[in-house]
């Protein structure tokens, strides 16, 4: 029987995360205030639930290279320095990936 894991958030490590215990056969749930994944990183005009959020314009100031999952890197068409939505998408992705 997999031990039972509670993991807080599904944002950039709550997704981390829950790979990581799948990989040790562990049975994690994930608790997340809102209706979807991404924590920060999922953009909103309004912020409802209090949470701080990205900004439209935001552009990030780390490159791709140093910002992704290990063993799981953007595609080569995105750009060294993207927008939020772009993250966003590449978050989504490795949810889907991995499951």
């Amino acid at each position: 029987m997999a031990k039972k894991v509670a993991v807080i958030g599904a944002g950039v490590s709550g997704l981390s995360s829950i790979k990581c215990c799948l990989d040790e056969n562990l049975e994690p749930t994930c608790f997340e205030r809102t209706s979807d994944f991404g924590g920060l990183w999922k953009f909103a005009d309004t912020s409802e639930d209090g949470m701080t959020r990205v900004y439209r314009s935001l552009v990030t100031n780390v490159c791709k290279e140093m910002s992704c999952y290990s063993d799981f890197p953007f595609r080569e068409d995105y750009p060294n320095f993207m927008s939020h939505e772009k993250f966003w998408d590449y978050l989504r992705e490795f949810a889907e990936h991995f499951g």
